[in-house]
């Protein structure tokens, strides 16, 4: 059973920056990585994807200009969501997932990892 596991999370100012690491446990990785999040009281939300063969990146528009996600395929495969210019409402877990093809709804992912938590104080 692949798994995949989030880190990197943690207490950080507004404006400041965090990355997120996603390690998958498998021995090749195919389709998309998504990475969502979901603050108290609130539904899970899409932050970003990227396509796995090609690169194909797609972003939130809440995050689009601050946020950045990459793959590297070496020998732990792993999958980054660098966070720039955080705010406040960034706060939320974060988690990454593996879904078969490109999609902004979490419901199409069928891997997740456990869940990192980001807060952003003012």
């Amino acid at each position: 059973q692949v798994q995949l596991v989030e880190s990197g999370g943690g207490l950080v100012q507004a404006g400041g920056s965090l990355r997120l690491s996603c390690a998958y446990s498998g021995l090749t990785f195919s389709g998309i990585m998504g990475w969502f999040r979901q603050a108290p009281g609130k539904e899970r939300e899409f932050v970003a994807f990227i396509v796995w063969n090609g690169g194909t990146t797609y972003y939130a528009e809440s995050v689009k200009g601050r946020f950045t996600i990459t793959r590297d395929n070496g020998a732990q495969i792993m999958g980054y969501l660098q966070m720039n210019s955080l705010k406040p409402e960034d706060t939320a877990v974060y988690y990454c997932a593996r879904g078969p093809f490109q999609s902004t709804s979490s419901n199409t992912y069928n891997i997740w990892g456990q869940g990192t938590q980001v807060t952003v104080s003012s």
